[in-house]
């Protein structure tokens, strides 16, 4: 049975959880992090020690990381349509699930703290405002490839690349400031909604 650590408010967790839903995967899940155990008791350290959530754990398999453990389970127990074999087409995933951790996420992580969490040391105006014009900027480049796909952010099909993304968009529309539209990327949203798994880990009311 696979073991998950780590709280299901959690963005990198959901990204698991709904991967599992995806997959039909069974679970155990331990909470950690925030409220819960802390994941710098020496437990969790052993496991992992940069003590961040997720972990999982599989018999005395140990996996960290939210996107390696997405693109293990996805190896491990999906198919190729979630995960391609092909070369070219899985690097066109793995590009944009890359992405997603560096350009997406270092661009909304002040305005997030600021309006969402409301972190007293995220409360510099011109920085939030410089955020903001920021998250936007990157939003465009989502709403760019979405039009060119039509469908889903590596083409026409739904990929391992749509869980991060996804729970990103779902962050950009949770957070309280003026979104510039993007047709593309609203189509997108409700798109992801018609799946079980994002009404249950992405667009579920947690941000």
């Amino acid at each position: 049975m696979l073991k998950i650590l780590g709280r299901a408010s959690s963005v990198n967790v959901r990204k698991v959880l709904w991967l599992c839903e995806e997959l039909g995967l069974p679970f155990e899940r331990e909470e950690w992090g925030g409220e819960f155990k802390s994941p710098k008791e020496k437990a969790f350290t052993a496991l992992n020690p940069n003590a961040l959530i997720p972990v999982i754990l599989e018999d005395d398999f140990v996996l960290w990381e939210s996107n390696t453990i997405i693109r293990y389970l996805a190896n491990a127990y999906g198919d190729d349509r979630l995960y391609p074999q092909s070369p070219r087409s899985r690097a066109r995933v793995d590009q944009w699930i890359d992405w997603q951790a560096t350009e997406m996420n270092s661009a909304w992580r002040y305005v997030f703290m600021s309006l969402v969490r409301h972190s007293p040391a995220h409360q510099d105006p011109q920085l939030l405002a410089a955020g903001c014009k920021e998250w936007t900027h990157v939003m465009a480049i989502l709403n760019q490839q979405l039009e060119q796909t039509g469908a889903y952010i590596a083409g026409e099909h739904f990929s391992l690349a749509d869980i991060p993304i996804g729970l990103s968009v779902h962050r950009w529309y949770a957070t309280p400031f003026e979104h510039a539209p993007f047709p593309a990327v609203e189509a997108y949203y409700e798109r992801l909604s018609s799946r079980k798994g994002y009404l249950a880990w992405g667009r579920n009311g947690t941000p």
